[in-house]
């Protein structure tokens, strides 16, 4: 599948991948930069309850904290 970035950056993620994904307006999704190019993750209901549990005990409440705060020192 083939889509073309705006003179602003937005791009059109084509409707066959929006409907398997779960992507509706207002989906918040998660941009990485990887070696092999762009990895968009969309925060769905189901992505969020395959997380859940996963950081227990591992420091996550810390991490998420850090994050926040590197994300408002970005914001400012």
């Amino acid at each position: 599948m083939e889509t073309y970035a705006t003179v602003k950056g937005q791009i059109v993620i084509p409707a066959a991948l929006r409907h398997k994904y779960g992507i509706k307006s207002g989906t918040k999704i998660i941009v990485t930069d990887t070696e092999d190019g762009i990895l968009l993750k969309p925060v769905t209901e189901e992505y969020l309850k395959n997380l859940q549990g996963s950081l227990k005990g591992k420091g996550g409440l810390k991490i998420l904290q850090q994050e926040r705060a590197r994300e408002r020192e970005k914001e400012s």
